[in-house]
């Protein structure tokens, strides 16, 4: 799906993914390889992590009332795939990989969410919607701004859809006339270039 251009977050969403991804390459191995393994879910960033929006006032610590949706497989690897896949499917699709989330994540996701969703549905009560149902981008940024989301949260809007990056989870979904949808979801392995780290890469390899 289409999405207009944001400021480049891959950088600052990469030092938060939690993702183990093989690599190219060799690697020792024995316990240099457990221990590796060990630290893969606690990644220390070198650089400030970004910004955050979209925060409710108070420590969220309910967990979602629905599971948080993830591409990659129970044990951190990468999906199987269809039972009928080929043998190469997990590697042609890591790039649509999410970052898996902790019940912290998902709880401070879900309430940001709630956040995003209030704003957005003020801008389908004041209507003017234009073609399809779909609002101006301009209102739409405008409703994520209100939550303090503004372009350096790599903010992706368009055609109806709408991406955020809190600075802990991504929140995702469309907004129209007839639609209000938001999903909590961590950031991809291999975003849309140029459109934030929350909006699902529309090519591949």
């Amino acid at each position: 799906m289409p999405f207009r251009r944001s400021a480049a977050m891959a950088a600052a969403a990469a030092s938060l993914m939690v993702i183990t991804m093989t690599a190219c390459g060799s690697q020792k191995g024995g316990a240099a390889d457990e221990a590796g393994s060990a630290q893969s879910g606690s990644p220390t960033p070198s650089y400030p992590p970004p910004p955050k929006c979209a925060q409710p006032a108070g420590t969220p610590t309910a967990l979602p009332s629905s599971p948080v949706p993830s591409t990659s497989s129970p044990d951190g690897g990468l999906p199987d795939g269809p039972a009928d896949a080929p043998p190469n499917y997990a590697d042609n699709h890591a790039y649509r990989m999410q970052a898996s989330l902790s019940a912290e994540q998902q709880a401070s996701g879900q309430a940001s969410a709630e956040l995003i969703l209030t704003e957005l549905a003020k801008v389908r009560k004041e209507g003017g919607s234009g073609e399809f149902g779909r609002f101006s981008d301009q209102r739409v940024e405008a409703a994520l701004r209100r939550v303090g989301c503004g372009e350096e949260h790599g903010v992706s809007v368009g055609n109806g859809y709408y991406a955020v990056y809190t600075g802990v989870v991504c929140v995702s979904g469309r907004v129209t006339k007839d639609e209000l949808t938001g999903e909590v979801h961590g950031v991809y392995a291999e975003p849309q270039p140029g459109a934030g780290p929350c909006v699902e890469n529309q090519g591949g390899h």
